[in-house]
C-alpha cells in the first residue's frame, strides 16, 4: 500500500508540533482520502498561520494526536510492507518522532527524487512542480473523484499533490527505484534563495567561499549541505 502523506505545523522550531494532517490511501485501484485538525501542545504561530490559515480558534475542539482517528489509521498501516511518500519526508517523519509515531515502512521523497530525475530546472518546492511540470492539467477532475477541494498548503491538498508527483516520477522510476534515490543525496549546483539566487555554487566556492562557510553552520536541508561541502 502507498500512503501519501502531508503535516501543517504549529511552526519550524523545534518546540513546534502538527496542527493538520492529510493523508490519501491507495492499494490498487482503490484510493482513500482522509483529512483532520489536530490540537497541539502548543500555539500556532502567526507565521504558521500565513501559510496555512489555520487559526488556533480552529483547533480547539480537534482531538489530539494520539485520540485521532486519522492517526489511528496510519498507526494501522505502519508496517514494512507499506510505503510511505511524501516532499522533503525527513520533515514529516520528524514531525511524527515528536509525537511517538516511528513509521516502519519504506519512504518515498518526492523532493528528493525531482532533484534527482528532473532536469533543467532549480526550484523544487510541491508548488513549483506542480505548474512547471504541468501537473494541474488534469487535477480538478482527478480530485474530484477523491471528493477533495484543491486548496494550496492545505494538508489534503497538499498530499494530492505528492500523490500527482508520485504519479509523474513513476514514469521515470519505479518504486523500488524511487526508495533507493530517496536515500541518496543530491548535487545541487544552483542557489535558489538568498543574494546569491541563480548563481553556482562552484563559482560561489570560488568568490565568497565564506558564505558557503556561514550556511554549513545554519540549519540547511541536507542536499545542500551535501553540495556545499562537495564544491568547498
Amino acid at each position: 500500500m502507498l500512503l501519501y502523506l502531508d503535516l501543517e505545523t504549529t511552526g519550524l522550531e523545534e518546540s513546534d508540533r502538527i496542527c493538520a494532517m492529510g493523508l490519501i490511501l491507495q492499494e490498487g485501484e482503490r484510493t482513500q482520502a482522509y483529512e483532520s485538525y489536530l490540537k497541539p501542545e502548543r500555539k500556532v504561530r502567526t507565521e504558521a498561520m500565513a501559510v496555512h490559515h489555520i487559526t488556533n480558534e480552529m483547533l480547539q475542539d480537534a482531538p489530539s494526536f494520539n485520540e485521532s482517528e486519522i492517526v489511528k489509521l496510519l498507526n494501522l498501516y505502519n508496517s514494512e510492507e507499506n510505503i510511505l511518500v511524501a516532499h522533503n519526508i525527513n520533515f514529516e517523519l520528524s514531525m511524527l518522532a515528536k509525537e511517538g509515531l516511528l513509521w516502519k515502512g519504506g519512504i518515498i521523497d518526492t523532493l528528493k527524487c525531482a532533484r534527482h530525475l528532473v532536469e533543467e530546472i532549480d526550484r523544487f518546492s510541491l508548488q513549483y512542480l506542480r505548474y512547471e511540470l504541468g501537473l494541474y492539467k488534469h487535477e480538478k477532475e482527478q480530485a474530484k473523484t477523491l471528493g477533495l477541494e484543491l486548496q494550496a498548503h492545505s494538508a489534503l491538498s497538499d498530499a494530492f499533490h505528492v500523490k500527482l508527483l508520485h504519479t509523474y516520477l513513476n514514469e521515470m522510476k519505479n518504486d523500488d527505484a524511487l526508495m533507493a534515490l530517496s536515500m541518496e543525496p543530491v548535487l545541487i549546483k544552483k542557489f535558489a534563495f538568498g543574494k546569491y539566487k541563480d548563481h553556482y555554487l562552484e563559482e560561489i566556492a570560488m568568490n565568497d567561499s565564506g558564505y558557503l562557510h556561514w550556511l554549513l553552520s545554519q540549519s540547511i536541508d541536507e542536499d545542500l549541505e551535501y553540495s556545499i561541502k562537495h564544491y568547498l
